[in-house]
């Protein structure tokens, strides 16, 4: 199963077709629901009426959007037979509120009640039916790439350790590691692989689809000659750091040089790019202000009721932002106000006894970012990008961490890439874990991603992921 760039960003193609799948179901499912609708009817013209397949299209549309927003296009989505069904259901109630929108603002594109249950009804069943499929189809070794891992030391032990659950590998299965040199094997109980024929030879034998380099020492004697032999017979052969942007949608740190940052694609930030992404910024974070107003008002009053009226509601901290600029985050309040009363800047821990019972709800649900909607609109902030952090953290984290400041290329933002792959961060491995997601944002930016990420974050604030 291989992976396919849109816009820049990497999909896993299984995945695109099973969108692709869905929507056709989604079509037909409103086809069928208006011929059920009218059984008692058979001659009915209605069921022929001008419209029908303009209607029919914008529910499948909107059906994938849902199916998307609610993580079932995730390969990396671990939850069971109870878990789906759950993300389902809640799929179809993202239906019904968005379909219910439509037929206010437009009332040209109404479905009568009935008629809508049906087609909901068959829309349910269909994608039931088509996660069984998948799932059993999915998992079969004739549809994952074969890849052949070049290495058998630190660097090839990155994906043993990084890429260990099956739903890490669903894309791909490692036949094995060739040790190069004198690198002490370091894959743990991974085949390890000394071929006593030549690398095309093996390649073919093995029906090898991929091969990773992943050295340790770049000087390594390399067989370029039998690797140009493999690429022309049809084998792709790529570097470790690739192979985890494709896979994985991260950049390992670790195993970047200046090199690759300069001459890699992507990292575009052209003119055009950055009137696109403040349109999208400006529009996505008015039509957010005019759907959470209620919510901002009601936490006001909560945060009030618990500490008194006339207590601060909002928290303005000094954070950095874009080309490492200074700006004030604004946030609804969900600590004590003497969280940090001695001035000092300290991590956030799990059950920190410094946030208050009303923090605690709205951090769960994501309700105490809504004020940087402020920072977004006076340009700070971009609405997805990297979580802007202090710079007090900032500095610390530069000097442990290579690479750390390009992540301040790009404008942060109220969630990104990285707040959808990773857990809530609050040490030093936790930053570099998050940042490796990050610098794929800043190499792979574009309005798909952003879209991408923002229909991802139904999901996070639905299930309360990574909130601490």
């Amino acid at each position: 199963m291989a992976t396919a760039k849109v816009f820049d960003h990497h999909i896993h193609s299984a995945y695109f077709r099973l969108a692709l799948v869905d929507a056709l179901f989604l079509f037909g499912a409103y086809y069928l629901g208006v011929y059920l609708y009218f059984i008692p009817e058979p001659d009915s013209a209605i069921r022929f009426a001008d419209g029908v397949s303009t209607r029919a299209s914008i529910f499948a549309v909107i059906g994938v959007i849902s199916l998307f927003a609610m993580g079932l296009y995730q390969p990396t989505m671990r939850e069971g037979a109870s878990g789906i069904v759950l993300r389902i259901a809640g799929a179809f109630v993202l239906i019904v509120l968005i379909m219910s929108s439509i037929f206010y603002v437009m009332p040209n594109f109404h479905l009568w009640r009935g008629n809508f249950f049906y087609t909901l009804a068959v829309s349910f069943v269909a994608c039931l039916a088509t996660r069984v499929a998948f799932t059993r189809i999915i998992d079969r070794e004739q549809l994952k790439r074969r890849v052949l891992v070049y290495g058998a030391g630190k660097a090839a032990s990155a994906i043993t350790t990084t890429m260990r659950r099956k739903s890490d590998r669903q894309g791909f299965t490692v036949v094995g590691y060739i040790p190069v040199g004198n690198e002490e094997p370091q894959v743990g109980d991974e085949p390890i692989i000394e071929p006593d024929q030549s690398l095309l030879e093996y390649t073919r034998s093995m029906d090898i689809d991929l091969i990773v380099m992943a050295l340790d020492d770049k000087r390594a004697r390399t067989p370029i000659g039998e690797l140009v032999d493999c690429r022309l017979s049809g084998v792709e052969v790529v570097d470790l750091v690739n192979f985890f942007e494709q896979e994985a949608g991260k950049i390992l740190v670790d195993f970047v040089s200046q090199g690759w940052l300069v001459y890699s694609t992507g990292f575009n930030a052209g003119a055009t790019s950055r009137v696109g992404k403040r349109f999208f910024d400006v529009l996505s974070s008015f039509l957010l202000l005019m759907a959470a107003w209620p919510v901002m008002l009601v936490t006001v009053v909560a945060i009030w009721l618990e500490d008194g009226f006339g207590a601060p509601v909002l928290f303005r901290q000094s954070r950095v932002g874009e080309h490492g600029k200074n700006f004030e985050v604004l946030k609804f309040r969900s600590m004590t106000v003497d969280a940090e009363g001695d001035g000092k800047a300290v991590w956030a821990t799990t059950n920190d006894s410094r946030v208050t019972r009303v923090g605690n709800f709205i951090r769960k649900v994501r309700i105490d970012e809504l004020p940087q909607i402020i920072n977004v609109l006076s340009g700070d902030m971009a609405f997805i990008g990297p979580r802007p952090e202090r710079p007090e953290f900032v500095k610390e984290l530069a000097e442990q961490i290579p690479f750390y400041d390009v992540r301040h290329g790009v404008k942060p933002g109220i969630t990104g890439w990285a707040q959808l792959s990773y857990p809530y961060g609050a040490s030093v491995n936790d930053a570099k874990q998050k940042l490796q997601f990050d610098l794929y944002y800043v190499k792979n930016h574009s309005l798909f991603l952003d879209f991408m990420i923002l229909l991802n974050t139904v999901e996070v604030v639905l299930f309360g992921k990574g909130a601490r």
